[in-house]
Formats: C-alpha cells, structure tokens, sequence
C-alpha cells in the first residue's frame, strides 16, 4: 500500500461535518482525505444513523460507516439544547466549511441555516445537501438513494427489457452527491469562501441521465431497459460463454470487423445490415443472436485473450471478492488498512502515490473534549456539558 503524506491541498481547512448516512459523510471523507480537519458532529446517545446500519459490522461499527467517515474527529452535541447550538455556532466561527444534511427546513429550525452562521463568518462555506432540492412540490420532502433512484428514472433504464425495475446494486446517488458536493466546496474554497451552496439527490439523479432526458427533450421517445448493452452502440453488451460471461465492447467499425474475425463470422462485417453503427443499433435484434452462438462454444479465457489480441475491449465479469483479490486492484494499492479493517482509499493518486485517509473512522464522541477546547471552553466547562448530556467524552460512554 502506497499512503501519501505530501497531498494536503486542504490542510488548515476546517469543515464541520452536520451530515449523516452516506452522501454527506462521504463528501466529508473526500475532504478530510485532501488534507482538511473534518469534524463530525453527532448526537451524543445515537450517533450518525449509519452507524447502526448492518450486520456486517467490523471493529464495532458498521462496514457502512467506516466505509465513509475515516479521517475524521468527532464531536458529540446534543442540538437540540441551547449549549450545544451555541458551542456549534462558536466552532463555525473557526471553520471555513459547513456542511449540512438535516431533512428540510430543521437547520433554520435550529438557527443554524446560512444567515445565523454566516452572521458569525461572512467567509464561511455554508453548504446544504437536501432530497429533492429548494424548489418545486417536493422540495420539503425527505428522501434516499433508493427513493431517488425509482422518482428520478433511473430504475426504469435498469434491469433487463421486459423484466422487473430494479435498483443498481451500489448507492450511486449518495456516492454521486458526494463527489458534487466535494466538487462544489473545493470551487468555493478556491474563490475565497463566502457561498452558500445547494445539493441535492434528485438532481444529481438527473445529472446521472444526461442522454437519456436529451433525447427524451429532443425526440420525446423515453429510454427502457436494455440488461447490459447500451442502446446507442451495438454490439456493447455481456455475452455468456461456455464457463462465464464477458462484456464485449465494440464500439466502431474497426472494433466491429475485428471482432468478427475473432468469432469466426469475418462476412458479418461486410453484411449490409450491420456495415455501420446505426444499421447494428436498428438490426441488434439479428446481430446479437449470431454473435451469442458463437460466444457459448468457448471458455472466457479462450475469449478474452483473443480480444485482447485483436485489440476489443472486454472484460470478465467479475464479483466483489474477485475485485477485491484481482492483481489489477492490489497493484493499484486502492485498498486501505485502517486500525485493523480496511477499505477503498480515493480513487486519485499524486506524483505517483496513492491519496489515502489519515485515521480510522472515529469513536463517537472520541475527540469532544479536544475540539470544545479549540472552542475555547475550559476543562471545568467541558464537564459541565458532559454531565448536562450536551456532550459525550472519549470513553464512549454518556457522563
């Protein structure tokens, strides 16, 4: 494992974290990994929802968790007292981010929206990232990956023609958000601070569709599910073999002749119903059969190596812990260890070592007492708001 210690470009950057389950604290891992100090600000007797999110659990916490909070320090405040809103407002006074997930409308609630804390830090980056966004019918609305997944289209292209709406198999709006939402504050740091910026699921769902709502606004046909090929280019698709399955993709002319010389069927490439994209994208329905005769006869490895050869895009199709084990993902050194668990570092790496997270996912609660200090509260008060239950202390247990 490759870590890098140089690549801090946020070093000195304070971000509090007021996010939970996934799309926030990823973003906030994201930053924390750039060298930003992220502090996580929890409830003192629940912590981030996440945390509770399983089994699988590993080190006592949940896999979801620590996949999305490492490099950070967490503060344990009770929001709902006037203690702990006011000892948040003195750490925004510090900070030059603010990043916030709360369901619509409870920030203000709390008097912690935009205009309280930038009244205490005009420079501050106060940044929301809500459900279905400030505007429209549902703007009040909470919502979740899955939610946004089924309201903005992206089931209705997922899953094979003619079967059942499915989810993708990974959180991609949270996880999308985040890398928006990171994006975002890494743009308004380098114009100075002083924004206020608005995320949210829905729209990165949209984000998520570009041709497929470009089409729809220009043609007014509406996308479907095509299983694993992609309706623009044919053939792009998984094709099974006689021991497994092989996504083959053939994206131009060339590409298409060559792989019709790798199958055996070199005339397909002069036949006039598939000589160009288009004609395969209008006659897939001929073409795919005739290629997935000729894919059963042989082994994956018999496959791709001559695809290979012939210089076809394609790859196996693999499962998690083949991916996890493959010499591709340890070469990459991508895989973190982190106080006896590890995880997936960032996918960026600078002047040939890979960016990787400072420290393991917190204890919740595990720096309160230092951070209230940088607040400038003394010992004496710190034991105060731990035994009022504003704060929770290192031991993890309530004072």
């Amino acid at each position: 494992m490759h870590s890098l210690t140089g690549f801090h470009p946020l070093e000195g950057v304070r971000v509090l974290d007021l996010t939970s389950s996934l799309a926030g604290p990823y973003c906030t891992q994201i930053l924390g990994a750039l060298g930003a100090d992220v502090v996580k600000v929890e409830h003192p007797g629940r912590g981030d929802e996440a945390r509770a999110w399983g089994p699988p659990f590993a080190g006592g916490g949940s896999v979801m968790f620590f996949a999305a909070n490492a490099g950070k320090r967490s503060l344990a405040l009770d929001l709902s007292t006037r203690a702990g809103r006011d000892a948040l407002l003195r750490l925004a006074e510090r900070s030059a981010v603010f990043v916030q997930s709360l369901r619509p409308g409870a920030a203000g609630r709390l008097g912690l929206g935009p205009a309280e804390l930038r009244a205490r830090n005009d420079r501050l980056i106060y940044c929301s990232i809500g459900a279905f966004g400030r505007h429209g019918p549902l703007a009040d609305h909470p919502g979740y990956d899955p939610l946004m997944q089924a309201a903005g289209g992206i089931m209705s292209v997922t899953g094979e023609p003619g079967g059942a709406r499915v989810r993708v198999g990974t959180s991609v709006i949270d996880l999308g958000t985040a890398v928006w939402t990171a994006l975002a504050v890494l743009a308004a740091l380098l114009e100075g601070g002083g924004r206020v910026l608005d995320l949210s699921l829905y729209e990165t769902t949209l984000a998520l569709l570009p041709y497929q709502l470009t089409n729809y606004l220009t043609t007014a046909e509406i996308a479907g599910r095509e299983g694993s090929a992609f309706p623009l280019i044919a053939p792009y698709q998984v094709f099974c073999t006689r021991d497994g399955e092989l996504m083959v993709v053939a994206g131009n002319d060339r590409l298409f002749r060559a792989l019709c010389e790798v199958v055996g069927l070199p005339s397909l490439a002069d036949d006039a119903r598939f000589a160009t994209n288009p004609l395969r994208v209008a006659n897939r329905g001929q073409l795919i059969p005739l290629l997935e005769q000729r894919f059963e006869v042989e082994r994956s490895a018999v496959w791709l190596e001559r695809l290979r050869e012939a210089g076809v895009p394609a790859a196996p199709v693999q499962d998690v812990g083949q991916v996890a084990e493959s010499e591709q993902t340890q070469a990459l050194g991508i895989l973190q260890e982190l106080a006896g668990f590890r995880t997936v570092g960032l996918p960026l790496s600078a002047d040939g070592d890979r960016v990787g997270y400072g420290s393991p996912p917190p204890r919740l609660g595990e720096h309160s007492a230092e951070i209230l200090a940088e607040a400038g509260y003394s010992d004496a008060d710190v034991t105060e708001l731990a035994a009022a239950g504003v704060t929770r202390l290192e031991d993890g247990r309530p004072s």
